[in-house]
Protein backbone atom coordinates (compact mmCIF):
# COMPACT_ATOMS: atom_id res chain seq x y z
CA UNK A 1 0.00 0.00 0.00
CA UNK A 2 1.36 3.41 -1.00
CA UNK A 3 2.38 5.99 1.61
CA UNK A 4 2.91 8.63 -1.08
CA UNK A 5 -0.74 9.22 -2.00
CA UNK A 6 -4.26 9.06 -0.63
CA UNK A 7 -5.48 6.84 -3.48
CA UNK A 8 -4.13 4.27 -5.91
CA UNK A 9 -5.85 3.87 -9.31
CA UNK A 10 -7.39 0.44 -9.89
CA UNK A 11 -7.67 -0.74 -13.53
CA UNK A 12 -11.19 -1.49 -14.74
CA UNK A 13 -12.02 -4.34 -17.13
CA UNK A 14 -12.61 -3.26 -20.73
CA UNK A 15 -16.26 -2.69 -21.55
CA UNK A 16 -18.98 -0.02 -21.43
CA UNK A 17 -18.11 3.19 -19.62
CA UNK A 18 -21.01 2.86 -17.22
CA UNK A 19 -24.77 2.72 -16.79
CA UNK A 20 -25.07 5.35 -19.51
CA UNK A 21 -22.69 6.39 -22.25
CA UNK A 22 -22.28 9.88 -20.77
CA UNK A 23 -21.07 8.59 -17.38
CA UNK A 24 -17.33 8.33 -16.85
CA UNK A 25 -16.21 5.71 -14.32
CA UNK A 26 -12.88 5.24 -12.53
CA UNK A 27 -11.93 3.12 -9.50
CA UNK A 28 -9.53 4.07 -6.70
CA UNK A 29 -8.22 2.20 -3.66
CA UNK A 30 -7.73 4.31 -0.51
CA UNK A 31 -4.47 4.03 1.39
CA UNK A 32 -4.03 4.16 5.15
CA UNK A 33 -3.27 7.86 4.73
CA UNK A 34 -7.00 8.57 4.32
CA UNK A 35 -7.99 7.28 7.79
CA UNK A 36 -10.19 9.64 9.83
CA UNK A 37 -9.45 11.19 13.21
CA UNK A 38 -12.92 10.05 14.31
CA UNK A 39 -12.51 6.31 13.69
CA UNK A 40 -10.05 3.75 12.28
CA UNK A 41 -12.48 2.22 9.78
CA UNK A 42 -13.57 5.30 7.85
CA UNK A 43 -11.95 7.97 5.73
CA UNK A 44 -11.40 11.57 6.76
CA UNK A 45 -13.66 13.90 4.78
CA UNK A 46 -10.81 15.68 2.99
CA UNK A 47 -9.50 12.93 0.65
CA UNK A 48 -12.96 11.89 -0.68
CA UNK A 49 -13.85 15.56 -1.19
CA UNK A 50 -10.66 16.07 -3.17
CA UNK A 51 -11.28 12.91 -5.21
CA UNK A 52 -14.73 14.20 -6.18
CA UNK A 53 -13.29 17.62 -7.06
CA UNK A 54 -10.64 15.94 -9.21
CA UNK A 55 -13.31 14.01 -11.11
CA UNK A 56 -15.42 17.12 -11.69
CA UNK A 57 -12.44 19.20 -12.83
CA UNK A 58 -11.23 16.55 -15.29
CA UNK A 59 -14.57 15.53 -16.78
CA UNK A 60 -14.82 16.94 -20.32
CA UNK A 61 -12.89 20.11 -19.38
CA UNK A 62 -13.41 23.35 -21.29
CA UNK A 63 -10.71 26.05 -21.43
CA UNK A 64 -13.36 28.80 -21.51
CA UNK A 65 -14.83 27.82 -18.11
CA UNK A 66 -13.63 27.17 -14.59
CA UNK A 67 -15.07 25.55 -11.48
CA UNK A 68 -16.60 28.27 -9.29
CA UNK A 69 -18.62 26.35 -6.73
CA UNK A 70 -18.17 22.85 -5.36
CA UNK A 71 -20.51 21.15 -2.91
CA UNK A 72 -19.71 17.78 -1.36
CA UNK A 73 -22.35 15.83 0.56
CA UNK A 74 -21.07 12.97 2.70
CA UNK A 75 -23.95 10.49 2.50
CA UNK A 76 -22.50 8.26 5.20
CA UNK A 77 -19.17 6.95 6.45
CA UNK A 78 -16.75 6.57 3.53
CA UNK A 79 -15.19 3.11 4.02
CA UNK A 80 -11.60 2.06 3.47
CA UNK A 81 -12.58 -0.01 0.43
CA UNK A 82 -12.37 0.51 -3.32
CA UNK A 83 -14.32 3.56 -4.50
CA UNK A 84 -16.00 3.78 -7.88
CA UNK A 85 -16.17 7.38 -9.10
CA UNK A 86 -19.04 8.12 -11.49
CA UNK A 87 -18.98 11.51 -13.19
CA UNK A 88 -21.39 13.15 -15.61
CA UNK A 89 -22.57 16.54 -16.87
CA UNK A 90 -26.03 17.01 -15.41
CA UNK A 91 -26.78 20.42 -16.90
CA UNK A 92 -24.84 21.24 -20.09
CA UNK A 93 -24.71 24.80 -21.39
CA UNK A 94 -22.67 27.34 -23.30
CA UNK A 95 -22.11 29.69 -20.36
CA UNK A 96 -22.77 27.45 -17.35
CA UNK A 97 -22.47 23.71 -16.71
CA UNK A 98 -23.34 21.57 -13.71
CA UNK A 99 -21.07 18.53 -13.26
CA UNK A 100 -21.91 15.73 -10.82
CA UNK A 101 -19.61 13.06 -9.38
CA UNK A 102 -20.48 10.25 -6.97
CA UNK A 103 -18.37 7.86 -4.91
CA UNK A 104 -19.82 4.35 -4.82
CA UNK A 105 -18.68 1.65 -2.38
CA UNK A 106 -19.73 -1.85 -1.40
CA UNK A 107 -21.30 -1.99 2.06
CA UNK A 108 -20.69 -4.84 4.54
CA UNK A 109 -24.03 -6.37 3.51
CA UNK A 110 -22.84 -6.54 -0.09
CA UNK A 111 -24.96 -3.71 -1.45
CA UNK A 112 -23.33 -1.15 -3.75
CA UNK A 113 -24.35 2.41 -2.93
CA UNK A 114 -23.17 6.02 -3.13
CA UNK A 115 -21.32 7.24 -0.03
CA UNK A 116 -20.51 10.80 -1.19
CA UNK A 117 -21.72 13.15 -3.91
CA UNK A 118 -20.10 16.24 -5.39
CA UNK A 119 -21.67 18.90 -7.59
CA UNK A 120 -19.71 21.62 -9.32
CA UNK A 121 -20.76 24.67 -11.30
CA UNK A 122 -18.52 25.64 -14.19
CA UNK A 123 -18.95 29.23 -15.36
CA UNK A 124 -17.74 30.75 -18.60
CA UNK A 125 -14.82 33.13 -18.07
CA UNK A 126 -13.77 36.33 -19.87
CA UNK A 127 -10.71 38.58 -19.59
CA UNK A 128 -11.86 41.35 -17.22
CA UNK A 129 -8.98 42.40 -14.92
CA UNK A 130 -10.33 45.95 -14.46
CA UNK A 131 -13.07 44.75 -12.09
CA UNK A 132 -10.96 42.34 -10.00
CA UNK A 133 -11.15 43.09 -6.25
CA UNK A 134 -11.35 41.41 -2.87
CA UNK A 135 -12.24 42.84 0.53
CA UNK A 136 -10.86 39.94 2.59
CA UNK A 137 -8.02 40.63 5.03
CA UNK A 138 -4.82 38.85 3.95
CA UNK A 139 -3.21 36.25 6.19
CA UNK A 140 0.22 36.95 7.71
CA UNK A 141 3.13 35.62 5.68
CA UNK A 142 3.94 31.95 6.08
CA UNK A 143 7.57 32.48 7.13
CA UNK A 144 6.52 33.98 10.47
CA UNK A 145 5.30 30.69 11.96
CA UNK A 146 6.90 27.46 13.17
CA UNK A 147 5.58 23.92 12.56
CA UNK A 148 2.87 23.06 15.06
CA UNK A 149 0.44 20.15 15.42
CA UNK A 150 -3.22 21.22 15.70
CA UNK A 151 -4.08 19.06 18.74
CA UNK A 152 -2.33 16.24 20.57
CA UNK A 153 -5.37 13.95 20.23
CA UNK A 154 -5.41 14.32 16.43
CA UNK A 155 -2.85 11.80 15.22
CA UNK A 156 -2.46 9.10 12.61
CA UNK A 157 -3.95 8.54 9.19
CA UNK A 158 -4.88 11.67 7.26
CA UNK A 159 -3.82 14.17 9.93
CA UNK A 160 -0.22 12.95 9.79
CA UNK A 161 -0.08 13.90 6.09
CA UNK A 162 -0.79 17.57 6.78
CA UNK A 163 1.86 20.15 7.65
CA UNK A 164 0.55 22.97 9.87
CA UNK A 165 1.62 26.56 10.55
CA UNK A 166 -0.88 27.91 13.07
CA UNK A 167 -1.47 31.67 12.99
CA UNK A 168 -4.33 32.19 15.48
CA UNK A 169 -4.63 29.20 17.84
CA UNK A 170 -7.69 27.00 17.55
CA UNK A 171 -10.34 27.57 20.22
CA UNK A 172 -9.67 31.28 20.67
CA UNK A 173 -12.54 33.78 20.20
CA UNK A 174 -13.20 34.86 16.63
CA UNK A 175 -11.54 33.46 13.54
CA UNK A 176 -8.77 30.93 14.03
CA UNK A 177 -6.35 30.53 11.15
CA UNK A 178 -3.50 28.45 9.80
CA UNK A 179 -1.39 27.73 6.76
CA UNK A 180 -1.73 24.04 5.88
CA UNK A 181 -0.23 21.78 3.25
CA UNK A 182 -0.86 18.21 2.21
CA UNK A 183 2.48 16.40 2.04
CA UNK A 184 1.43 13.60 -0.33
CA UNK A 185 -0.29 13.32 -3.71
CA UNK A 186 -4.02 12.87 -4.09
CA UNK A 187 -3.63 10.03 -6.62
CA UNK A 188 -0.50 7.92 -6.94
CA UNK A 189 1.59 8.86 -9.98
CA UNK A 190 -0.12 12.21 -10.57
CA UNK A 191 1.02 15.79 -10.01
CA UNK A 192 -1.84 17.47 -8.10
CA UNK A 193 -3.64 20.38 -9.76
CA UNK A 194 -4.25 23.61 -7.87
CA UNK A 195 -7.78 22.43 -7.09
CA UNK A 196 -6.44 19.06 -5.87
CA UNK A 197 -4.11 20.87 -3.45
CA UNK A 198 -6.90 23.10 -2.17
CA UNK A 199 -9.51 20.38 -1.72
CA UNK A 200 -7.04 17.95 -0.13
CA UNK A 201 -7.04 20.20 2.96
CA UNK A 202 -10.18 22.39 2.73
CA UNK A 203 -12.23 20.03 4.91
CA UNK A 204 -10.00 20.78 7.93
CA UNK A 205 -11.70 24.21 8.17
CA UNK A 206 -14.09 22.50 10.60
CA UNK A 207 -11.18 21.71 12.92
CA UNK A 208 -9.57 25.11 12.46
CA UNK A 209 -12.79 26.91 13.39
CA UNK A 210 -13.95 24.72 16.27
CA UNK A 211 -13.98 26.07 19.81
CA UNK A 212 -14.47 22.59 21.33
CA UNK A 213 -11.93 20.19 22.82
CA UNK A 214 -11.86 17.08 20.59
CA UNK A 215 -11.12 14.96 23.67
CA UNK A 216 -14.56 15.90 25.01
CA UNK A 217 -16.64 16.33 21.85
CA UNK A 218 -16.89 15.03 18.32
CA UNK A 219 -17.82 17.53 15.61
CA UNK A 220 -18.23 15.79 12.29
CA UNK A 221 -19.25 17.75 9.22
CA UNK A 222 -21.82 16.27 6.85
CA UNK A 223 -20.92 18.44 3.88
CA UNK A 224 -18.80 21.27 2.57
CA UNK A 225 -19.38 24.01 0.02
CA UNK A 226 -16.52 25.95 -1.53
CA UNK A 227 -17.08 29.09 -3.61
CA UNK A 228 -14.06 30.26 -5.62
CA UNK A 229 -14.11 33.85 -6.84
CA UNK A 230 -10.76 33.30 -8.53
CA UNK A 231 -8.77 30.30 -9.69
CA UNK A 232 -6.24 28.87 -7.20
CA UNK A 233 -2.61 29.69 -7.99
CA UNK A 234 -0.60 26.92 -6.36
CA UNK A 235 2.84 25.69 -7.27
CA UNK A 236 4.36 22.45 -6.02
CA UNK A 237 4.63 22.44 -2.21
CA UNK A 238 2.58 25.64 -1.89
CA UNK A 239 0.41 26.21 1.17
CA UNK A 240 -3.33 26.76 1.63
CA UNK A 241 -4.50 29.40 4.09
CA UNK A 242 -7.65 28.80 6.14
CA UNK A 243 -9.35 31.27 8.50
CA UNK A 244 -12.53 29.83 10.03
CA UNK A 245 -14.98 29.96 12.91
CA UNK A 246 -17.65 27.46 13.96
CA UNK A 247 -20.94 28.53 15.54
CA UNK A 248 -23.03 25.91 17.39
CA UNK A 249 -26.69 26.08 18.40
CA UNK A 250 -28.16 24.69 21.65
CA UNK A 251 -29.35 21.55 19.82
CA UNK A 252 -25.90 20.26 18.89
CA UNK A 253 -25.95 21.47 15.29
CA UNK A 254 -23.42 23.99 14.05
CA UNK A 255 -21.88 25.59 11.01
CA UNK A 256 -18.31 26.38 10.06
CA UNK A 257 -17.71 29.43 7.88
CA UNK A 258 -14.30 30.41 6.61
CA UNK A 259 -11.99 31.95 4.05
CA UNK A 260 -9.55 30.12 1.78
CA UNK A 261 -6.22 31.54 0.59
CA UNK A 262 -3.30 30.79 -1.64
CA UNK A 263 -0.05 32.66 -1.10
CA UNK A 264 -1.19 35.55 -3.29
CA UNK A 265 -4.31 36.25 -1.21
CA UNK A 266 -7.91 35.20 -0.60
CA UNK A 267 -9.52 33.08 -3.31
CA UNK A 268 -12.81 31.78 -1.88
CA UNK A 269 -15.04 30.83 1.00
CA UNK A 270 -16.07 27.57 2.65
CA UNK A 271 -19.08 26.50 4.73
CA UNK A 272 -19.76 23.19 6.49
CA UNK A 273 -22.66 21.78 8.50
CA UNK A 274 -21.42 20.27 11.77
CA UNK A 275 -23.01 17.77 14.16
CA UNK A 276 -21.66 18.09 17.72
CA UNK A 277 -21.88 15.26 20.25
CA UNK A 278 -20.23 14.63 23.65
CA UNK A 279 -17.86 11.68 23.75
Amino acid sequence: MSDAAYYVPVPRPAGPTGPADDIEIAVFRPTDRTVSTWGPHLQHGAPPSALLARAIERHRPRPDTRLTRLTVDLLGPVPLTDLEVRTRIERPGRRIELVVAELWATAPDGTHRPVARGTGWRLETVDLPAVARTSETPLPALGSFEPHAPHASWQGGYIDTVDWRIIVPFGTPGLSSAWVRGEIALVEGETPSGLDRLMSVADVANGVGSKLDPREFTFLNTDLTVHLFRAPEFREQDWVGIAAETSVGPDGVGMTAGLLYDQTGALGRITQNVQVRPR
